[in-house]
Protein backbone atom coordinates (compact mmCIF):
# COMPACT_ATOMS: atom_id res chain seq x y z
CA UNK A 1 0.00 0.00 0.00
CA UNK A 2 1.39 3.15 -1.02
CA UNK A 3 2.20 5.15 2.26
CA UNK A 4 2.89 9.56 2.47
CA UNK A 5 3.69 11.94 5.03
CA UNK A 6 2.72 9.93 8.19
CA UNK A 7 2.51 13.26 10.17
CA UNK A 8 -0.50 14.60 7.91
CA UNK A 9 -1.61 11.42 6.94
CA UNK A 10 -0.95 8.69 9.75
CA UNK A 11 0.50 5.43 9.82
CA UNK A 12 0.05 3.05 6.30
CA UNK A 13 -2.08 0.35 6.54
CA UNK A 14 -1.45 -3.11 7.27
CA UNK A 15 -3.66 -5.32 5.26
CA UNK A 16 -4.71 -8.52 7.27
CA UNK A 17 -7.70 -10.57 6.26
CA UNK A 18 -9.78 -13.12 8.61
CA UNK A 19 -12.83 -15.23 7.41
CA UNK A 20 -15.69 -14.39 9.52
CA UNK A 21 -18.35 -16.23 8.11
CA UNK A 22 -19.03 -18.53 4.58
CA UNK A 23 -19.61 -15.08 2.79
CA UNK A 24 -17.56 -12.48 4.39
CA UNK A 25 -14.51 -11.33 5.49
CA UNK A 26 -12.45 -8.89 7.95
CA UNK A 27 -10.29 -6.44 6.05
CA UNK A 28 -8.20 -5.19 8.90
CA UNK A 29 -5.83 -2.29 8.30
CA UNK A 30 -4.89 -0.81 11.80
CA UNK A 31 -5.05 -1.83 15.34
CA UNK A 32 -5.19 1.15 17.35
CA UNK A 33 -8.09 4.24 16.81
CA UNK A 34 -6.92 7.14 15.36
CA UNK A 35 -8.94 10.02 13.02
CA UNK A 36 -6.26 9.41 10.45
CA UNK A 37 -7.43 6.39 9.73
CA UNK A 38 -10.72 7.35 8.27
CA UNK A 39 -9.00 9.06 4.80
CA UNK A 40 -7.72 5.05 4.35
CA UNK A 41 -10.62 3.80 5.31
CA UNK A 42 -12.63 5.36 3.27
CA UNK A 43 -10.05 4.82 0.28
CA UNK A 44 -10.39 1.30 0.52
CA UNK A 45 -14.38 1.14 0.84
CA UNK A 46 -14.31 3.37 -2.71
CA UNK A 47 -11.61 0.81 -4.13
CA UNK A 48 -13.28 -2.53 -2.93
CA UNK A 49 -16.77 -1.53 -4.25
CA UNK A 50 -15.36 -0.78 -7.25
CA UNK A 51 -13.37 -4.14 -7.67
CA UNK A 52 -16.12 -6.33 -6.67
CA UNK A 53 -18.77 -4.97 -8.38
CA UNK A 54 -22.18 -6.52 -8.44
CA UNK A 55 -20.73 -9.36 -6.41
CA UNK A 56 -20.63 -7.33 -3.68
CA UNK A 57 -23.53 -7.81 -1.14
CA UNK A 58 -22.47 -5.47 1.94
CA UNK A 59 -18.95 -3.45 2.83
CA UNK A 60 -19.03 -1.91 6.47
CA UNK A 61 -16.12 0.49 7.34
CA UNK A 62 -15.04 1.17 11.36
CA UNK A 63 -12.74 2.63 13.01
CA UNK A 64 -9.94 -0.12 11.94
CA UNK A 65 -11.93 -2.68 9.67
CA UNK A 66 -14.11 -3.07 6.96
CA UNK A 67 -16.59 -6.08 6.82
CA UNK A 68 -16.91 -7.35 3.61
CA UNK A 69 -19.80 -9.29 2.47
CA UNK A 70 -19.90 -11.00 -1.31
CA UNK A 71 -22.18 -13.19 -3.04
CA UNK A 72 -20.92 -17.14 -2.65
CA UNK A 73 -22.54 -17.66 -6.05
CA UNK A 74 -20.34 -15.31 -7.80
CA UNK A 75 -17.12 -15.58 -6.39
CA UNK A 76 -15.21 -18.56 -4.16
CA UNK A 77 -13.32 -17.12 -1.12
CA UNK A 78 -9.39 -17.59 -2.95
CA UNK A 79 -10.72 -15.29 -5.70
CA UNK A 80 -12.61 -12.91 -3.35
CA UNK A 81 -8.84 -12.92 -1.44
CA UNK A 82 -6.97 -12.29 -4.58
CA UNK A 83 -9.29 -9.48 -5.51
CA UNK A 84 -9.37 -7.76 -2.23
CA UNK A 85 -4.96 -7.77 -2.19
CA UNK A 86 -5.43 -6.70 -5.69
CA UNK A 87 -7.51 -3.29 -5.24
CA UNK A 88 -5.67 -2.27 -2.21
CA UNK A 89 -2.33 -2.75 -3.49
CA UNK A 90 -1.28 1.11 -4.29
CA UNK A 91 -3.87 2.43 -1.60
CA UNK A 92 -3.42 5.21 -0.97
CA UNK A 93 -5.26 7.74 1.38
CA UNK A 94 -8.29 10.29 0.45
CA UNK A 95 -6.66 14.28 0.55
CA UNK A 96 -9.00 17.08 1.57
CA UNK A 97 -11.80 14.19 1.97
CA UNK A 98 -13.39 15.50 5.41
CA UNK A 99 -16.87 14.84 4.94
CA UNK A 100 -20.32 16.79 5.84
CA UNK A 101 -19.60 19.05 9.54
CA UNK A 102 -22.72 18.50 11.23
CA UNK A 103 -23.34 21.03 14.11
CA UNK A 104 -25.28 19.59 16.66
CA UNK A 105 -27.09 21.46 19.27
CA UNK A 106 -26.77 19.97 23.04
CA UNK A 107 -28.95 20.08 26.32
CA UNK A 108 -26.30 19.77 28.87
CA UNK A 109 -28.25 19.11 32.10
CA UNK A 110 -28.24 16.43 35.20
CA UNK A 111 -32.11 15.97 34.22
CA UNK A 112 -31.38 15.07 30.52
CA UNK A 113 -27.26 13.89 31.46
CA UNK A 114 -27.58 12.07 34.61
CA UNK A 115 -23.22 11.11 34.10
CA UNK A 116 -22.42 15.03 33.71
CA UNK A 117 -21.49 16.08 36.60
CA UNK A 118 -20.19 12.47 38.26
CA UNK A 119 -17.37 12.76 35.73
CA UNK A 120 -17.00 16.91 36.53
CA UNK A 121 -16.16 15.49 39.27
CA UNK A 122 -13.98 12.98 39.13
CA UNK A 123 -11.92 14.74 36.42
CA UNK A 124 -11.88 17.24 38.97
CA UNK A 125 -12.92 19.82 37.09
CA UNK A 126 -16.04 21.68 37.01
CA UNK A 127 -19.24 20.69 34.97
CA UNK A 128 -18.87 24.13 32.57
CA UNK A 129 -15.54 23.14 31.42
CA UNK A 130 -16.59 19.20 30.91
CA UNK A 131 -19.01 20.91 28.35
CA UNK A 132 -16.43 22.72 27.18
CA UNK A 133 -14.11 20.14 26.42
CA UNK A 134 -16.96 17.86 25.17
CA UNK A 135 -17.25 20.48 22.41
CA UNK A 136 -13.94 21.41 21.57
CA UNK A 137 -13.35 19.72 18.36
CA UNK A 138 -15.06 17.99 15.82
CA UNK A 139 -15.28 14.23 15.86
CA UNK A 140 -15.13 11.96 13.03
CA UNK A 141 -17.89 9.34 12.56
CA UNK A 142 -16.00 6.17 11.62
CA UNK A 143 -19.08 3.66 11.59
CA UNK A 144 -22.64 3.33 11.90
CA UNK A 145 -24.25 0.16 13.80
CA UNK A 146 -25.41 -0.89 17.35
CA UNK A 147 -28.69 0.53 16.16
CA UNK A 148 -30.34 2.73 12.65
CA UNK A 149 -28.75 5.91 12.34
CA UNK A 150 -26.31 4.99 15.75
CA UNK A 151 -22.96 6.69 14.39
CA UNK A 152 -19.51 5.60 16.29
CA UNK A 153 -17.37 9.04 16.64
CA UNK A 154 -14.27 9.92 18.04
CA UNK A 155 -11.87 10.28 19.44
CA UNK A 156 -12.57 11.81 22.38
CA UNK A 157 -9.62 13.47 24.26
CA UNK A 158 -7.14 11.23 26.13
CA UNK A 159 -8.27 12.75 29.52
CA UNK A 160 -11.61 12.65 29.66
CA UNK A 161 -11.86 8.89 28.60
CA UNK A 162 -14.48 7.02 30.61
CA UNK A 163 -15.49 3.81 30.86
CA UNK A 164 -19.09 2.49 30.17
CA UNK A 165 -21.62 1.85 32.96
CA UNK A 166 -21.39 -1.51 34.87
CA UNK A 167 -25.19 -1.94 34.68
CA UNK A 168 -26.14 -0.55 31.24
CA UNK A 169 -29.67 1.08 31.39
CA UNK A 170 -33.28 -0.08 29.92
CA UNK A 171 -34.04 2.38 28.12
CA UNK A 172 -32.35 5.56 26.74
CA UNK A 173 -34.44 8.43 25.43
CA UNK A 174 -33.88 9.39 21.80
CA UNK A 175 -31.21 11.77 21.17
CA UNK A 176 -29.00 11.16 24.24
CA UNK A 177 -25.45 12.39 23.88
CA UNK A 178 -22.92 9.85 25.18
CA UNK A 179 -19.11 9.13 25.64
CA UNK A 180 -17.83 5.59 26.38
CA UNK A 181 -14.12 4.81 26.66
CA UNK A 182 -12.48 7.25 23.95
CA UNK A 183 -16.05 7.40 22.07
CA UNK A 184 -18.53 9.46 21.27
CA UNK A 185 -22.28 8.94 20.13
CA UNK A 186 -25.76 10.07 20.06
CA UNK A 187 -28.99 7.65 20.23
CA UNK A 188 -31.06 7.85 18.00
CA UNK A 189 -34.17 5.80 19.21
CA UNK A 190 -34.98 4.53 22.62
CA UNK A 191 -33.27 1.44 23.41
CA UNK A 192 -30.87 0.20 25.77
CA UNK A 193 -27.20 1.31 26.19
CA UNK A 194 -24.39 1.59 28.97
CA UNK A 195 -22.93 5.09 27.69
CA UNK A 196 -22.45 8.07 30.30
CA UNK A 197 -25.15 10.16 29.29
CA UNK A 198 -24.00 14.04 29.34
CA UNK A 199 -26.97 15.44 27.41
CA UNK A 200 -29.34 15.53 24.77
CA UNK A 201 -30.05 16.88 21.27
CA UNK A 202 -33.18 17.28 19.81
CA UNK A 203 -32.08 16.81 16.02
CA UNK A 204 -33.64 13.60 14.40
CA UNK A 205 -30.97 10.97 13.58
CA UNK A 206 -32.43 8.48 10.87
CA UNK A 207 -35.56 8.58 8.97
CA UNK A 208 -36.24 8.11 5.46
CA UNK A 209 -35.69 10.39 2.48
CA UNK A 210 -37.09 11.90 -0.23
CA UNK A 211 -37.78 8.14 -2.14
CA UNK A 212 -38.91 6.93 1.03
CA UNK A 213 -35.61 4.67 1.61
CA UNK A 214 -34.33 4.58 5.10
CA UNK A 215 -31.56 7.30 5.70
CA UNK A 216 -29.21 8.08 8.32
CA UNK A 217 -28.04 12.05 8.98
CA UNK A 218 -24.33 11.09 9.38
CA UNK A 219 -22.25 8.94 7.45
CA UNK A 220 -18.58 7.50 8.01
CA UNK A 221 -16.32 10.56 7.35
CA UNK A 222 -18.49 13.05 8.31
CA UNK A 223 -17.58 15.23 11.18
CA UNK A 224 -19.76 16.27 14.03
CA UNK A 225 -19.84 19.26 16.57
CA UNK A 226 -21.36 19.45 19.63
CA UNK A 227 -22.27 22.73 20.35
CA UNK A 228 -24.59 23.82 23.87
CA UNK A 229 -27.48 25.27 23.66
CA UNK A 230 -29.63 26.48 26.32
CA UNK A 231 -32.64 24.75 27.83
CA UNK A 232 -35.07 27.36 25.82
CA UNK A 233 -33.24 26.85 22.83
CA UNK A 234 -33.53 23.23 23.05
CA UNK A 235 -37.45 23.43 23.50
CA UNK A 236 -37.26 25.72 20.71
CA UNK A 237 -35.70 23.02 18.60
CA UNK A 238 -38.76 20.10 19.42
CA UNK A 239 -36.41 18.75 22.41
CA UNK A 240 -38.45 16.58 25.05
CA UNK A 241 -36.98 17.71 28.14
CA UNK A 242 -38.43 14.48 30.11
CA UNK A 243 -35.88 13.58 32.61
CA UNK A 244 -33.86 10.67 31.58
CA UNK A 245 -34.73 8.28 34.86
CA UNK A 246 -38.48 9.30 34.25
CA UNK A 247 -38.73 7.55 31.07
CA UNK A 248 -37.04 4.33 32.15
Amino acid sequence: MAGGNSHERGSSPQLRLETVGMDSLIIRLFDRIEESNMAWILAADGALREAFGTALVDLVPSYTTLLLHYDVAALEEGEVRARIQAALENLAPQSGQKGQLHEVPVWYDDSVGPELAPIAARLGISVEALIERHGAHDYCVFALGFAPGFAFMGVLEEALTTPRLKTPRQKIAPGSVGIADRQAAIYPSRSPGGWNILGRTPITLFGRNEAGEPSSRFMPGDRVRFVSVSREEFVRLGGDVTPLEERA
